[in-house]
């Protein structure tokens, strides 16, 4: 769904147009990511879950109650202030390079106003998320991100085409999904609430201890998820100077990166979160070091491939899913240069969905953030020293800015394991080396035989080369992982053959 939507998004509007949304989106999802994430991923769930496990249930439901009220509330009233300062917002911090174009820079600053209301939205369903997925209940959530989309689908191709509304069609498509995003949500809470003795009311709570230690854990997650945000907004001012069409070609780039990586990480870390909690709460140390290396093994057997596939498929794959309507050559391959840069990264970047929550499991927000903090601020000095560079040697600056992401992400994750890894004295680092080993020796099969398919595929329909290459490089993989005899894909075929 995100896919249909990146693709109807890049083939409707103008270059511009599709600056100046990427540009005005970046600040409701930072008061998203701040607020509403910072507390979900590092402190509620720990302590939501922790709370269940010990029996406790009418206190984590007078938490989730208490944090509901307070993420609103403060949400909203960083949604009015940036809503009266959004002119010197975009000015001087979001893409200064749009001043010297009134439209441009006009358009930016409505389009900001109107999807400002997308993060109060967003908090409160974020945070349904984590109440359900405590309760081991996945499906729903893994629908939020789907329908979200949908309202986006909907402002493209109603509220902008046949509503006349163009790109403010697709700002208010924000605003609908994230509506939808929260709302598909509510009767799988009520069926919770319904179970409880007593439902919890809805009210601030400040005297409440366990929402003093969410409030307590999440300081350190918000000042290093202000730092990753911190990185996005330098990305978004450097390439809004570079011209027109960088903004939104970067973000496409990191967009198909992130794509990919959900799917590969995100529904594995999404998935253990609640795992690790509880053996960290019911002191099951050994439990929790083997589901840690089962999660990171998991992770490098797909994300290996993955990161190799896209560099090497970076331009058919973007021709084929972008290039129509208003989406040119040019820009295709200033995504697919993107492109390249960060799926460098995707290995780092997968690794660390699964590593920062084993650190958030046993409430340590303090170690992840500080490496956090360091990795971000190299990047931030990385992505000026390395556009710059790009520019002087005749590269396209904007893959400089997604080489630095993938630098400081890589660091980020090795430091993040060296430390887990003593926390927990030890992580089965022998299995984890091992099936790094196999993987690697599979995906340089997968390389090679990419490398050869591209010269023999060269001129032909973009379709047929990426879609060729994609099966190709999966069939040598998975032949690698046969023939490598790699445990996971045994375990697979043992089940296969029960069945």
């Amino acid at each position: 769904m995100s896919l249909l939507r990146s693709m109807l998004f890049a083939g409707a509007f103008l270059d511009v147009e599709r600056d100046a949304f990427s540009a005005a989106n970046r600040v409701s999802e930072t008061l998203f990511t701040l607020i509403a994430a910072g507390a979900l991923g590092s402190a509620f769930m720990p302590t939501f879950t922790g709370l269940l496990v010990k029996d406790k249930r009418e206190s984590a439901w007078r938490l989730a109650a208490s944090l509901a009220t307070l993420v609103t509330l403060t949400l909203s009233l960083f949604a009015v202030i940036a809503a009266i300062f959004a002119p010197q917002i975009v000015r001087y911090l979001l893409a200064p390079g749009f001043y010297a174009d009134p439209a441009l820079f006009s358009l930016t600053v409505d389009l900001l106003r109107i999807q400002l209301a997308s993060a109060v939205l967003f908090g409160l369903g974020g945070l349904l998320v984590g109440v359900l997925n405590a309760h081991h209940i996945f499906f729903i959530p893994q629908l939020t991100a789907s329908v979200y989309q949908l309202g986006q689908i909907f402002g493209i191709l109603v509220l902008a085409k046949w509503f006349g509304l163009g790109i403010y069609g697709l700002a208010w498509g924000v605003v609908i999904g994230s509506a939808f995003y929260l709302a598909i949500q509510i009767p799988a809470l009520l069926g919770l609430v319904r179970k409880l003795p007593a439902r919890p009311s809805l009210s601030l709570g400040l005297d409440n201890p366990d929402l003093l230690q969410v409030i307590r854990l999440m300081g350190p997650r918000v000042l290093g998820a202000s730092v990753v945000q911190l990185n996005f907004w330098v990305n978004n001012n450097l390439a809004s100077q570079m011209g027109s069409g960088f903004v939104n070609t970067l973000g496409f780039g990191f967009a198909l990166m992130v794509m990919a990586q959900a799917v590969i990480a995100q529904s594995v870390a999404i998935a253990v979160m609640p795992t690790f909690s509880a053996q960290f709460a019911l002191g099951k140390r050994d439990e929790m070091r083997a589901a840690l290396s089962a999660a990171l093994r998991g992770v490098l057997l797909l994300a290996i491939p993955a990161s190799l596939g896209l560099i090497l498929l970076a331009s058919p794959i973007v021709s084929m899913l972008y290039q129509r309507g208003e989406f040119d050559e040019i820009a295709v391959q200033m995504t697919a240069w993107a492109l390249v840069w960060y799926a460098a990264g995707m290995i780092g970047h997968s690794l660390l969905e699964v590593l920062t929550r084993a650190f958030y499991a046993r409430q340590d927000t303090k170690t992840p953030v500080m490496v956090g903090v360091a990795a971000m601020s190299l990047n931030v000095l990385l992505s000026f020293a390395f556009s710059a560079w790009f520019r002087q040697i005749g590269w396209m600056p904007h893959g400089g800015l997604a080489l630095a992401n993938s630098l400081a992400t890589a660091l980020e994750a090795l430091a993040l394991f060296y430390l887990i890894r003593r926390q927990l004295q030890g992580v089965q680092g022998r299995s984890i080396a091992d099936g790094l080993l196999r993987f690697g020796l599979s995906a340089l099969g997968m390389g090679l035989a990419l490398a050869a398919w591209l010269g023999f595929s060269a001129g032909m329909n973009p379709w047929l080369v990426g879609l060729g290459g994609v099966a190709l490089g999966g069939l040598v993989y998975g032949l690698g992982l046969l023939l490598l005899r790699v445990s996971e894909v045994q375990m697979v075929l043992r089940i296969v053959r029960r069945k």
